[in-house]
């Protein structure tokens, strides 16, 4: 099958053209700029574009499906030459709907916890040597690319993204996927450039719980109010299954995870991992993987990449890094640090740096997200501000939103980086949480801080 790909050089897009390459399908790609690591990645299986910009020359009759990305404008001339010529235009949801409409989809939703949650399936999976097919948001540990696509394999497991599927698809990516198996880990306001109300934001989990398979199967997090209410309230005929966070303990920086056998050690820890935990136990036994053999494979699990990953550790001291940057992700990641070691001074830095959280009229939603730090930092930049087009956020309005007198606010790259390295980090515990990198941090440099 010849596919060509309209910005080929996202995170999710490069992924896709690796796994259709490996496939077999002809494929080929432009984007008007191309970073790593997927530039590599491309380059490695003869996918990288010879020169960036779009060509409408690219564009022909013989190609089956043209896949576009988010990256690419509505005006984009690939896309364009592509609707004169009536090609098949997909969005990366469509596509991969196209891929696994045979197959068991496996889907999990919810505004936090999915990378976490699909990455423990596909653990658990790859541990016993079943074969599944996958797209998920993170690199994994033993696996080659972020999404895979075959023909034979029964299940596909999806991590169900609320966000658009593509500039002229403004429906969520989720919504296309029309899960035999869902799952929905929470729902706390998030994308607000898209969603302005969380009413609106809650309405787009109610239509992917409608859009489960009739005699499918919901797993959901009854802790959570919001995802009870949709899941308690849908019309649609599945079978709901609730779960909440198992009971566990902390003992010298170990997390133990009760099981029917007794205490167990498990590597993650935080009651949101353990709460992401007992979703994809869910899971997993409805794809044949009964609870022994569950735990046994969870044991191993080290966490996603970026996803609360230990950077260095040190006599005394520890140091992690986290994607998160929503005010429930934020205020989860800082309490499961101070959980984990509660005899330690916790500096927890957050980097403002998305939309959403640059945006003034959603700055009160951080209030008390960092409350378990002993130290708490807040980094943003002003330029990214200017560049996202957003009204200017001054130190004061963050102040507030927080509602701690002793935040501390930085939006020089060099000062944050000068008190990060005159901290003494004896008896602590480092945390870093953004989805940027603090205007130009070296992490390897943050290692030496706690080595």
């Amino acid at each position: 099958m010849r596919t060509h790909f309209i910005a080929i050089g996202g995170a999710a897009m490069h992924n896709l053209a690796l796994a259709l390459h490996h496939k077999g399908y002809h494929v080929t790609g432009s984007d008007d700029a191309i970073f790593e690591p997927s530039k590599s990645r491309l380059d490695k299986f003869g996918l990288l574009p010879n020169e960036m910009g779009w060509f409408t020359e690219k564009i022909t009759s013989d190609i089956e499906a043209i896949i576009l990305g988010m990256h690419a404008k509505a005006d984009n001339p690939e896309l364009l030459k592509a609707k004169e010529l009536g090609l098949k235009i997909y969005s990366y949801p469509e596509f991969l709907f196209e891929q696994s409409k045979n197959k068991t989809r496996v889907v999990i939703g919810g505004s936090h916890g999915k990378t976490t949650i699909t990455s423990m399936i596909l653990h658990v999976m790859h541990y016993h040597n079943i074969e599944v097919d996958y797209m998920v948001g993170a690199q994994l540990e033993g696996f080659d690319t972020m999404v895979h696509l075959t023909e034979k394999n029964d299940f596909i497991v999806l991590e169900g993204d609320e966000y658009l599927s593509s500039p002229i698809d403004r429906r969520p990516k989720f919504h296309l996927y029309q899960p035999n198996i869902a799952l929905l880990s929470g729902i706390a306001w998030d994308h607000i450039n898209v969603f302005p109300t969380f009413e609106n934001y809650a309405e787009q989990f109610e239509i992917f719980v409608n859009h489960i398979t009739k005699g499918g199967i919901l797993v959901y997090n009854e802790e959570d109010e919001t995802v009870k209410k949709v899941a308690e309230e849908t019309t649609n005929t599945i079978r709901r299954l609730p779960y909440q966070t198992p009971n566990y303990s902390v003992e010298n920086g170990t997390t133990y995870l009760d099981t029917p056998e007794g205490p167990m050690p498990i590597e993650v820890f935080g009651a949101h991992n353990l709460n992401n935990l007992a979703g994809a136990k869910w899971i997993c036994q409805n794809m044949g993987v009964d609870e022994a053999d569950f735990y046994e494979a969870i044991a191993s699990f080290r966490g996603a990449s970026k996803r609360l990953e230990k950077i260095a550790e040190g006599k005394g001291k520890v140091a992690y890094k986290d994607f998160a940057h929503s005010p429930s992700k934020v205020s989860a990641t800082t309490k499961a640090v101070k959980n984990q070691y509660p005899d330690r001074k916790l500096v927890a830095c957050l980097e403002l740096h998305t939309y959403s959280s640059l945006n003034a009229e959603f700055l009160k939603e951080y209030e008390g997200a960092l409350d378990a730090a002993d130290v708490a930092v807040v980094f943003y930049s002003p330029d990214a501000v200017k560049i996202k087009q957003l009204e200017e956020v001054t130190c004061d309005q963050i102040a507030q939103s927080f509602k701690r007198n002793d935040l501390i606010i930085y939006t020089n790259p060099t000062e944050f980086k000068d008190f990060l390295f005159s901290t003494n980090m004896d008896n602590s515990a480092l945390l870093l949480m953004s989805s940027g990198n603090y205007g130009g941090l070296n992490f390897e440099e943050v290692k030496q801080l706690v080595n």
